[in-house]
């Protein structure tokens, strides 16, 4: 029998398929944005995503769904825009609360196990208020609580995404016993090149569908084993001017290389950033013209920054083209999450 868990505000589906990766099975996953929904109910047979406001979900409803369902632990991430360093960050964001939510999920469900993941500006926000508050709170609930901050690329995602996660452990089960994070490595990383250059070239008028060669490594093997076609590929149309603007961005370059009088075409200070093939990614972000192809004269396409996210390619995103971007974007790296399920798992199989 597989360990069940509940995914929170759950998107499109990266943290939950991380999970699944190790033998966890999803039971119910929630979030109130539909297309992040249909997306997660897509691209798994059994279809346990419903689209409703977390806090519609109330205690009745939890206590009803619990009793058919044997959960053993809670994962999630609640929106992180108010906590985010991308931005201006914003202490009286309403969305900064929704924590709470979660926090009442695990008091009901009682699960052996929690994990929370969030922005690293979570850590510092109105002094550290906020990492106190949800350590204290699990604690009072009965959770051994640790946290720590995670580079992706370390853990073989293709980008340098740094996210929070703590992680509880029920002290009536586990004792005195805090998780301990598997460790990562910088050797792990994978560079923007190694992660997309079998995809198709766009620039050169290439069928968006069809892979431009064989896999070339482990992790182009790795995202292409359940596929024979390329999905999400379709490239952004940019004008003449945009491309040639682009064009003059070195690999790995940075709006400082253009020339001043385009300074002030963003005022965001990531922008016209080009990925530098031989190195992971920047953040994949929810804003995906931040930040171009490293080869090729535009913006990545939802598959490229999907596998940048290491969504292998046969899941399918679903809705606008905007919305696409926006549900890889706000998404936990599976490749990042699997780890800690297994380490996850071995606590749990020495339990039997």
């Amino acid at each position: 029998m597989s360990y069940k868990t509940i995914d929170l505000f759950c998107g499109a589906g990266g943290f939950s398929l991380g999970f699944e990766m190790a033998g966890f099975e999803t039971a119910l996953a929630i979030d109130k944005w539909e297309h992040a929904i249909n997306t997660f109910n897509h691209n798994r047979e059994h279809k346990v995503g419903q689209n409703i406001d977390i806090q519609e979900f109330d205690n009745e409803r939890l206590k009803a769904f619990i009793d058919e369902n044997d959960i053993t632990g809670i994962i999630g991430g609640p929106p992180c825009q108010g906590f985010s360093m991308v931005g201006t960050r914003d202490e009286a964001d309403d969305r900064n609360n929704l924590y709470l939510q979660y926090v009442r999920f695990v008091e009901v469900v009682k699960p052996k196990f929690f994990i929370l993941e969030n922005v690293k500006g979570l850590l510092t926000l109105k002094k550290g208020f906020f990492k106190e508050d949800i350590i204290r709170r699990f604690t009072e609930l009965g959770y051994n609580v640790d946290f720590k901050l995670l580079k992706a690329s370390d853990y073989g995602v293709a980008q340098n995404r740094e996210r929070v996660f703590f992680v509880g452990l029920r002290k009536d089960i586990f004792g005195d016993k805090f998780f301990e994070f598997p460790e990562g490595s910088e050797d792990n990383a994978v560079s923007t090149s190694e992660a997309l250059s079998d995809l198709p070239s766009l620039d050169n008028g290439d069928n968006h569908e069809v892979y431009k060669t064989e896999p070339q490594n482990k992790y182009q093997e790795l995202m292409r084993i359940n596929s024979t076609v390329v999905m999400n590929n379709e490239g952004t149309n940019h004008t003449e001017q945009t491309k040639h603007i682009i064009s003059m961005v070195p690999d790995g370059g940075t709006i400082k290389d253009l020339p001043e009088e385009y300074y002030s075409v963003r005022n965001y200070n990531s922008a016209f950033k080009r990925m530098n093939s031989q190195k992971p990614s920047t953040t994949i972000d929810c804003g995906h013209r931040n930040y171009f192809h490293y080869k090729e004269n535009r913006v990545p396409t939802v598959r490229e920054s999907a596998r940048i996210q290491s969504f292998p390619d046969d899941y399918f995103f679903t809705g606008s083209k905007t919305s696409q971007y926006t549900q890889v974007g706000n998404a936990v790296p599976s490749l990042l999450a699997k780890p800690i399920a297994e380490e996850i798992k071995r606590l749990l199989d020495e339990l039997k």
